[in-house]
């Protein structure tokens, strides 16, 4: 469940290994590239945490960031 806090839209993924966090990120990568819409995050072994915020209108969230989070949410489950 996405979180919106100090302007960002937050969320943890947990993940069996290394190995299906780091398959998801790239799964990410492809997703924000596409959407030209970069994401803050990190990636601890089995966990990678996403904050979502659109930077070119101030550092707030908006429609577009909304959007990218159902999309990693689809590639999610």
């Amino acid at each position: 469940m996405w979180t919106e806090e100090n302007n960002k839209l937050k969320q943890t993924f947990k993940f069996k290994d290394f190995q299906e966090a780091f398959a998801f990120m790239t799964r990410v990568a492809f997703l924000a590239e596409a959407a030209q819409h970069h994401p803050n995050w990190s990636n601890v072994y089995n966990q990678v945490t996403i904050e979502l915020t659109t930077h070119d209108k101030g550092n707030t969230v908006t429609e577009k960031d909304h959007s990218l989070a159902k999309a990693i949410d689809a590639i999610f489950k």
